[in-house]
């Protein structure tokens, strides 16, 4: 049950590795741009999953649908594009918003896994799982959210202590 963890650490990174970096250097820190890379570096793990794991991914969608594999390589392809969209700031804003409709779109195929205990990225656990990975679909749709929410353009915090 690593994969949340990992998932958590790839959208959280780039954040916090540069607030410690704002820290020292007394800059502001972008607070969008970088939030902006840590989604798009989870776009990118969730679509490398498509490709190293696609048996686990296949067994993920319920054998009534067709076209099992052609789905999972699709799929981890939208990934891609999503998680390359998010690093160009001329992309960012309209890949934000599909990531959200990714989410959405695609966590029944979590819940019908976790459901069948199909033994992939913590599906084995059966239901227990949800109770880990609904609150995680929340936080990413949540962080993909503040990314489109418009009071939150070009967000810089200032991380210097200032006493006055």
């Amino acid at each position: 049950m690593v994969t949340p963890i990992i998932i958590l650490l790839l959208l959280s990174s780039p954040l916090g590795i540069s607030f410690i970096y704002s820290k020292f250097s007394g800059k502001p820190l972008n607070v969008k741009k970088y939030a902006y890379w840590g989604l798009g570096i989870t776009f990118i793990f969730f679509c490398v999953g498509h490709f190293v794991k696609t048996e686990g991914m296949v067994e993920m969608l319920p054998s009534w649908v067709p076209f099992r594999l052609a789905i999972i390589y699709l799929t981890g392809l939208i990934e891609l594009l999503i998680g390359i969209a998010l690093f160009v700031p001329r992309y960012q804003l309209h890949a934000a918003w599909l990531a959200i409709v990714v989410f959405v779109i695609f966590f029944p195929a979590n819940i019908y896994a976790a459901l069948n205990g199909i033994g992939l990225g913590g599906h084995q656990w059966g239901p227990v799982y949800l109770l880990l990975r609904a609150p995680l679909q929340i936080i990413l749709i949540a962080w993909a959210y503040f990314l489109c929410a418009k009071g939150h353009n070009n967000l810089r915090l200032s991380t210097t202590n200032s006493v006055g």
